[in-house]
């Protein structure tokens, strides 16, 4: 669909959702980093694939994504959330 098909108010809540897509994709991985402190088992995995989705959407280097994901370690996982909120 085109903009043009939405009415200027819907175009005005597309565009505002996607000035803050970082801002949002950022809230995302730091609720991340609390669910994996308190998962357990299979989902603990799952928790973690999709945090590593979550750093590639952010542009962060895939070396330090699979120096991130190879040591599963969430509070090394919060450090580099407080690294990018601090940017």
């Amino acid at each position: 669909m085109a903009m043009e098909d939405f009415s200027r108010h819907q175009q005005g809540i597309i565009k505002g959702y996607y000035s803050h897509a970082g801002a949002l994709g950022l809230q995302r991985l730091a609720e991340l980093v609390t669910e994996l402190y308190l998962a357990e088992g299979p989902k603990k995995q799952k928790l973690w694939d999709r945090a590593g989705q979550a750093l590639e959407k952010l542009a962060v280097p895939p070396s330090r994504i699979k120096i991130l994901l190879d040591g599963q370690d969430p509070a090394r996982l919060a450090e580099l959330v407080g690294e990018l909120q601090a940017k």
